[in-house]
């Protein structure tokens, strides 16, 4: 496994839409493999998505299951070609990101979501979630449509904020 560059505002790759993933390999799953490996090097990251290491394919992982609020949740996901098929609700939470190293902001999310996606394999696989883990998945899938937070601050005047520290 191998730790991947990941790519920082301002680089203009962030913004380019990704394909939905079509091959189903042993290429694919290695290279899950080293996605992983690097969102365990970053900082404190949640999640990652694999525009963020210049690969401009639908795939992102989630990993939840060390939040600090005992909350309801799936823990560590591995979602090829996700899609929110539902939402309802809003709130607005902190956020901060890989690609954006020196920022933290206020994002508006839905409360409640349900995702269709599929497995490294390609079997189908779908989710209902809520709070904190709705939040990360929506901030991952953003990725995958050229989108960053900082692109969805209620006000970057009021709702961005310089990083103190970016502890790992």
């Amino acid at each position: 496994m191998a730790v991947l560059e990941i790519l920082k505002i301002p680089d203009e790759r962030l913004k380019q839409v990704s394909e939905p993933v079509e091959q189903f390999d042993d290429e694919l799953r290695a290279f899950i493999d080293d996605l992983e490996q690097t969102r365990r090097d970053g900082p404190a990251a949640v999640g990652i998505a694999a525009p963020q290491v210049g690969r401009f394919q639908r795939v992102v992982i989630v990993d939840v299951s060390n939040t600090r609020k005992p909350v309801p949740n799936h823990g560590y996901m591995i979602l090829v070609n996700p899609e929110i098929t539902h939402w309802d609700g809003f709130e607005m939470g902190r956020e901060g990101c890989l690609s954006v190293p020196d920022y933290t902001g206020n994002v508006i999310r839905a409360t409640h979501i349900k995702i269709r996606a599929q497995d490294p394999w390609g079997k189908p696989l779908e989710y209902e979630m809520e709070g904190y883990e709705a939040r990360a998945v929506q901030h991952e899938l953003d990725h995958l449509d050229g989108m960053l937070f900082i692109d969805r601050v209620v006000s970057r005047r009021t709702d961005l904020f310089q990083r103190k520290v970016y502890q790992k």
